[in-house]
């Protein structure tokens, strides 16, 4: 395809790096860009969208640019905000406003005609759920660690003292703080059956066994391209603590597990995903998990600039024929 045409939409928070290195690759091919955030509907957003026997129209207008919601090529569905309200409303005012929002702008955006998206808000949606997710890695043909999702403490311990050693990790990276505001992270962790207690009945919680690991790798997908890489010198369970002791080797895939990868996400209507896996002493890898919209920009940039020019392809020509 031509440089110019139609746009580009990266659907996105403005605090964004990830998707700042895709738009400038973007801006590098002349391809015409976008950029959204629904939090900012509706204070700096206009939508007017119509809908007629020949389908979408209508415009979206942000600051500085107004999207034909006809003429879009691909949208980049990233990391936006929260859809909000008017805050002069009041809370019962606020609620419906924001599910009006969600189910309009949100419904505007997922139904943009002839767009090819990487995600589909949608199929993200439906993928973050970790039984949905252990559930089609099974049916992909991955090592899946024998998992218990459960708020029984009886069940708990009995897994706990017949699959141990077992960690414990949240289903949702939900957004957690204190009573003073202060930001929280769930990490994962191992756990005893002594440490069950019937909290445990408060809520659901997933309990995993440990597989005994010599590294950990993420694989990132996009399409057909597939990115490995084995991240080593993590001193405890979970390496998101402890960035700083880390090192990056990018490694092949094994047939099987790219077998799998295209497996689950066709599974899942998924075009982008970031899979996790524990590699064991024999060279195994036993899926973890696979975020639909995870991070990988952090990698050095010999690994993540493959990773760019494959979202911009997709993003500049749409799926392979």
């Amino acid at each position: 395809m031509a440089p110019g045409g139609p746009p580009v939409l990266v659907v996105t928070r403005l605090d964004d790096a990830t998707a700042d290195g895709v738009i400038g690759e973007l801006n590098l091919r002349r391809v015409p860009v976008v950029r959204l955030d629904p939090g900012d509907f509706p204070a700096e957003i206009r939508l007017s969208s119509t809908f007629d026997s020949i389908g979408p129209g209508g415009t979206l207008a942000t600051a500085s640019r107004t999207l034909d919601v006809g003429n879009v090529r691909s949208v980049y569905w990233r990391r936006p905000t929260p859809y909000t309200a008017d805050r002069a409303m009041d809370d019962p005012a606020a609620r419906w406003s924001v599910e009006e929002t969600r189910y309009g702008l949100g419904g505007v955006l997922a139904a943009l005609p002839g767009a090819h998206y990487l995600n589909h808000p949608w199929r993200n949606r439906d993928a973050e759920y970790k039984p949905a997710q252990l559930a089609a890695a099974a049916v992909s043909g991955f090592t899946v660690p024998p998992t218990l999702v459960t708020n029984d403490p009886d069940r708990a311990r009995a897994f706990i003292a017949e699959h141990g050693p077992v960690i414990y990790k949240p289903l949702r990276e939900t957004e957690y703080t204190d009573s003073t505001g202060r930001a929280l992270t769930v990490w994962i962790e191992d756990v005893t059956p002594s440490q069950i207690d019937q909290r445990v009945r408060h809520t659901a919680h997933l309990f995993q066994q440990r597989v005994g690991k010599t590294a950990d790798i993420r694989l990132t997908a996009v399409g057909d391209h597939l990115c490995a890489v084995r991240i080593s010198g993590s001193p405890g369970i979970d390496w998101r603590r402890h960035y700083d002791q880390l090192t990056y080797t990018a490694v092949p895939v094994p047939p099987e597990i790219a077998e799998s990868v295209r497996a689950y996400l066709d599974a899942f209507g998924l075009v982008f995903g970031a899979f996790d896996f524990g590699l064991d002493h024999d060279g195994r890898w036993h899926w973890y998990e696979c975020n639909p919209n995870g991070q990988w920009a952090w990698f050095p940039d010999r690994i993540t600039a493959p990773i760019t020019r494959a979202i911009a392809d997709q993003l500049q020509h749409g799926a392979p024929a």
